[in-house]
């Protein structure tokens, strides 16, 4: 449809289009347009489109309007009084975040096209063009617009964000982990971390993306117990418009998200096996297909994993493939549990001590160290934390004392340490996950945060361990 064209049916489409087009409304367009009939044809179809339209006549208008407000798509006629088309375009483009252009040129020469696409135009019009043309090439500008946005949203955080807290150790073992840890972070190597819940997993992954080639790049995560299968799916690869009944537009996975930076799979373990696949032959093949498109998207990413199960053991029954782990598994980072770090016990509870005291931290007796090191730690540093910071508040007079720290009379009074009957990962796990329950008074909020899982993560742990809440117990 030309401008001429368009003339007739702009209100006849109005209504038609309402409804289709609601998501639009929040789309901010400047149309600079010094011919009146042309611009008022155009103004009045991308309004009946559902645009927000502000229109100008000239290009000093145009540039005052685009540094005064913010908007999401301009056009620009390259002919226009005081300043050309080309010249708000230069001009704009020096601004933070600026809005993506569409220049629009009558004469249609192949100069004018590279001289505006040079200056950072998203495209370049010639006229007569089609309104239908135009609607498309505004909403595929505006969907840039929002990924340039979140984009520097995501830089912005990443400016704002405290330093990582590291690992405090004086344990010779663990220092010969992070000195591997070292040596392998400026490569895009993948890397599985595996430890006992609370160990410090997330913390390691951190480090090797601080301590990597590119430690401002991305650095997204995602908990995969915490979601179920399509919703990881979507997580990971994206999904297109229309995929799914919900699917207003496109969403971007974390694998494109990422790019250039690191992708952290937390509880990699609980990875559905259509996505385990699919990860496979994304990491083989350098590329991947957004959920329900075609389109191929290049792989740009290092991949960090972590999980507190036997990895080797799930691939060798089947419970996890073999090849996603051969590759995800490249190099294999393995962290002790706090029980075997005797001389960072009461370090790290000074640290957690100062960290939680403010500016007056109490100090640790004697007979409190002593029951820190006699006790299991079947929660790691994460019960760690927890527990001091409740020591904390329950200290008197600047001191924390055996009594009070919340680890069960037995331990506290009578210096019984937890039996040291071995256990499987998963019965330690289970006994961690009812120990904080029982101490939170089965409330799961509050217990999923002392565990440092999502609530629904925890529902999910109580149902796969058949725990049961006390008779009476609210």
């Amino acid at each position: 449809m030309t401008l001429a064209h368009a003339a007739g049916s702009s209100h006849a489409t109005a209504t038609a289009t309402a409804t289709a087009t609601a998501t639009a409304s929040a789309i901010r367009v400047l149309l600079a347009e010094d011919e009146t009939h042309l611009g008022t044809i155009l103004e009045q179809y991308l309004t009946a489109r559902g645009f927000a339209v502000t229109i100008v006549r000239n290009g000093r208008d145009a540039l005052e309007r685009l540094r005064a407000e913010t908007f999401d798509v301009a056009l620009l006629d390259v002919v226009m009084p005081e300043l050309d088309g080309l010249e708000v375009l230069r001009l704009v483009r020096e601004e933070p975040l600026p809005p993506e252009i569409l220049v629009i040129t009558g004469n249609g020469t192949i100069e004018t096209a590279l001289s505006a696409l040079k200056l950072g135009a998203y495209d370049v019009l010639s006229k007569p063009y089609r309104m239908a043309e135009i609607d498309a090439l505004v909403r595929r500008a505006w969907e840039k617009r929002m990924l340039a946005r979140d984009n520097h949203v995501l830089q912005a955080r990443l400016r704002r964000s405290t330093v990582r807290p590291t690992l405090v150790t004086r344990y010779a073992p663990l220092m010969a982990v992070l000195s591997v840890v070292d040596r392998v972070a400026a490569s895009d190597a993948p890397v599985l971390i595996s430890g006992e819940v609370g160990t410090g997993k997330n913390l390691v992954a951190g480090l090797l993306h601080e301590r990597g080639a590119r430690p401002t790049a991305p650095f997204l995560s995602v908990d995969l117990a915490a979601i179920d299968t399509y919703a990881q799916l979507v997580e990971l690869f994206g999904v297109e418009r229309g995929a799914r009944p919900d699917a207003d537009g496109r969403t971007l996975g974390l694998l494109e998200l990422a790019s250039g930076g690191t992708l952290y799979l937390d509880h990699v373990e609980a990875l559905h096996p259509s996505a385990q696949r699919l990860l496979e032959q994304a990491l083989e093949s350098g590329h991947f297909c957004r959920v329900g498109g075609a389109q191929r998207v290049a792989v740009a990413v290092r991949v960090i994993a972590s999980s507190s199960r036997d990895m080797a053991r799930m691939a060798a029954v089947g419970d996890f493939d073999a090849a996603l782990l051969h590759r995800l598994g490249a190099i294999r980072v393995n962290l002790p549990p706090l029980r075997e770090r005797l001389t960072d016990i009461p370090l790290l509870a000074e640290q957690f001590a100062v960290r939680f005291g403010g500016m007056s931290p109490p100090s640790l007796t004697p007979d409190a160290v002593a029951v820190l090191e006699r006790y299991r730690w079947p929660g790691n540093v994460r019960e760690l934390r927890a527990v001091m910071e409740r020591a904390v508040l329950l200290a008197v007079q600047g001191t924390i004392g055996a009594r009070d720290l919340p680890l069960g009379p037995e331990v506290a009074t009578t210096g019984t340490p937890t039996p040291t009957i071995p256990l499987t990962l998963d019965a330690l796990e289970r006994r961690h996950i009812l120990d904080v329950l029982h101490r939170e008074r089965w409330h799961q909020g509050r217990a999923a945060e002392m565990l440092g899982i999502s609530p629904k993560t925890l529902y999910r742990k109580i149902r796969e361990f058949g725990l049961q809440r006390p008779s009476g117990r609210r």
